[in-house]
């Protein structure tokens, strides 16, 4: 093979006229970018290194002003927060919450949407009675639940009473062992429409070829929903649960209109609520505000990097 045929196959480099091109092109990229970048910066950057620097120091909430600079103690040491049992309760409830929350809204919110995709004249109406649980705010449907739940005069009780399924009043959100199941059945009831929405708009993205390929060749409907929907809708599925996963972990006012302060059901925002308003510790609240932050960034960023390994096919 001659010189002239090496030169001829080797990919084209490209000119200086196409890098300058790029370079110009990623230059007004980012000037579009800017004004967004600095209006995050203000809204979360500044307030996020405040609580930073507050975590730093012992500040009462009543006056900001006579705070002293006390290094790590707030995060270790015999009155760190890394030190409080109830803050590593808080924490286990945080990730009990969102392991059983997310997934049981995937599964649901998967048949709901398997059940949507299918035509049918009433699919209009359909979808929006399925958004109403999602549209209701969240404080909203909690107080809703509360009085339904209510162990005197809520009305699941009393429906258990007249199927007799029960023999007595239930304290839903009073009683330890059913406080933590009902806020999960809450918040699966108000958030699975959103995941149905979502994995309904990715299956409506998957060609009709695929479908009627498999029909002419009669393939079991199981079969393709494993092998031809399920593939093709799983980066949309990721990225709703990871969504999910983002409002889960930062849970607060579900749990706390429904049990308040209540250490079987605590979550790491309730505790920080506790701290920073109730006992109105500035500085602990603060490091326990931060290390909310730190453990939300290292799921995030650990469940995005195995979420992009598993659609490269790793």
């Amino acid at each position: 093979m001659t010189s002239q045929t090496l030169t001829s196959a080797a990919p084209a480099r490209p000119s200086t006229a196409e890098s300058s091109l790029q370079r110009s092109r990623q230059r007004m990229a980012w000037l579009l970018v800017a004004p967004a970048l600095v209006v995050l910066l203000a809204i979360a950057g500044l307030p996020l290194a405040r609580t930073l620097w507050l975590s730093l120091t012992d500040a009462q909430l009543s006056d900001l002003s006579t705070r002293q600079f006390v290094g790590l103690a707030n995060y270790i040491g015999d009155a760190g927060v890394l030190a409080d049992p109830e803050w590593w309760g808080a924490v286990k409830n945080t990730l009990w919450f969102s392991l059983l929350s997310v997934s049981l809204e995937t599964v649901l919110g998967l048949a709901v949407a398997l059940m949507l995709n299918h035509p049918s004249r009433l699919k209009t109406l359909l979808r929006a009675a399925v958004l109403v649980p999602w549209a209701i705010p969240t404080v909203v449907s909690a107080k809703m639940w509360t009085w339904m739940l209510h162990d005197q005069f809520g009305v699941i009780n009393a429906m258990l009473l007249a199927l007799g399924l029960i023999h007595q009043p239930l304290a839903w959100t009073a009683d330890p062992d059913l406080a933590f199941t009902t806020i999960v059945l809450v918040d699966v009831w108000k958030t699975t429409p959103f995941m149905a929405l979502l994995i309904l708009a990715a299956l409506q993205m998957v060609p009709s070829d695929c479908y009627e390929a498999a029909k002419v060749d009669g393939v079991p409907k199981w079969s393709v929903f494993l092998n031809i929907t399920l593939p093709l809708i799983t980066p949309a599925v990721l990225v709703a649960m990871i969504f999910r996963t983002l409002d889960a972990l930062r849970v607060f006012d579900l749990i706390y209109v429904m049990t308040s302060n209540s250490r079987t059901t605590k979550s790491m925002s309730v505790y920080v609520r506790e701290q920073l308003i109730d006992f109105q510790l500035a500085g602990y609240g603060s490091a326990a505000a931060t290390l909310l932050f730190l453990m939300i960034a290292l799921i995030t960023v650990s469940y995005m990097a195995l979420a992009r390994r598993r659609m490269e096919g790793h």
